[in-house]
């Protein structure tokens, strides 16, 4: 099971049950995630222990929880993390709860990301004629230094490959 904090646009599009927030069974922790307002709109989904962050379509709204797992792990294998740690993340996803968002360093770091992602998309689509590569995208943006991370790995895609080594290693 795993928790997804949503922030208060995307919890009224999914108008799901809210639960007391509590400590996700998967690797990656409790996740967050807003709306970026594109055409066609996306969900940013960040993990909160390691800021890895998930770009995909966001409709249909109410089944954006079930879809996630898949997209995520399209992410960590962009990443290169090992299928076992990728099969045993999407294993432990197969149920969420709903809940408010609760930590504002995550969501400062949505509120960056989905700038940022603005202008990855203005530039893929000015170099390519699309702009609509959501996997190259968070990937982009997963090499992106966050300040809760300066004590550690520094980006989200370091601290992914430490988290992925750690397993390994215990």
């Amino acid at each position: 099971m795993f928790h997804l904090h949503c922030t208060k646009k995307l919890l009224d599009r999914i108008k799901p049950e809210i639960a007391v927030p509590g400590q996700s069974d998967t690797a990656l922790g409790n996740w967050y995630a807003t709306i970026l307002f594109w055409k066609p709109q996306v969900a940013l989904l960040v993990s909160e222990r390691t800021l890895l962050p998930v770009l995909m379509p966001l409709a249909p709204a109410a089944t954006l929880a079930r879809r996630f797992p898949a997209q995520l792990a399209l992410v960590l294998q962009e990443h290169d993390a090992p299928s076992e740690f990728i099969a045993q993340e999407v294993w432990r996803m197969d149920k969420v709860q709903y809940a408010k968002t609760a930590n504002r360093s995550v969501v400062g770091i949505l509120n960056e990301f989905v700038r940022q992602a603005e202008f990855w998309l203005a530039a893929y689509a000015y170099e390519k004629g699309d702009g609509d590569d959501l996997l190259a995208i968070s990937a982009k943006l997963a090499e992106t230094p966050c300040s809760p991370l300066y004590k550690g790995p520094i980006s989200p895609d370091k601290a992914l490959h430490d988290l992925v080594r750690e397993g390994v290693q215990a």
